[in-house]
């Protein structure tokens, strides 16, 4: 069944991402699986062109980064404006609802880096065990 298909949950329920049924897992996963986390932390940095992202998203394929906009876009963090011009180009940029879920991604991203010397050092650790 395809994600169309599916019956629309309940809007009186509360998300609960912990319930096996909740639609709330499945965007979840779209936002925090690795090519939605990367195109919505480059989309924070402003509107990209589908190639110039796919490059600023190094080791994506084409196929890939198109499935994962189309998801987000349909999540309703993303927008695809379609310029017609010759030729025709499409960009992409983050909707207010992307914009705050990207803030608190790339916030992530930040420490992560920020600390990878003690990651490092843990890894370095528990390997040596």
């Amino acid at each position: 069944m395809s994600p169309a298909d599916q019956p629309l949950a309940d809007p009186t329920l509360e998300a609960d991402v912990f319930a096996r049924g909740c639609h709330s897992r499945d965007v979840l996963l779209d936002v925090t699986g690795r090519w939605g986390t990367l195109a919505l932390a480059a989309l924070a940095e402003g509107a990209y062109r589908f190639g110039a992202l796919r490059r600023r998203v190094d080791g994506v394929s084409e196929r890939m980064l198109a499935q994962t906009l189309q998801q987000l876009e349909r999540d309703g963090l993303v927008h695809r404006e379609v310029r017609e011009t010759l030729p025709p180009h499409v960009e992409y940029s983050l909707t207010p609802l992307g914009r705050d879920i990207a803030e608190r991604l790339t916030g992530l991203i930040v420490l992560l880096e920020s600390r990878m010397p003690d990651i490092r050092a843990a890894q370095t650790r528990y390997d040596a065990r």
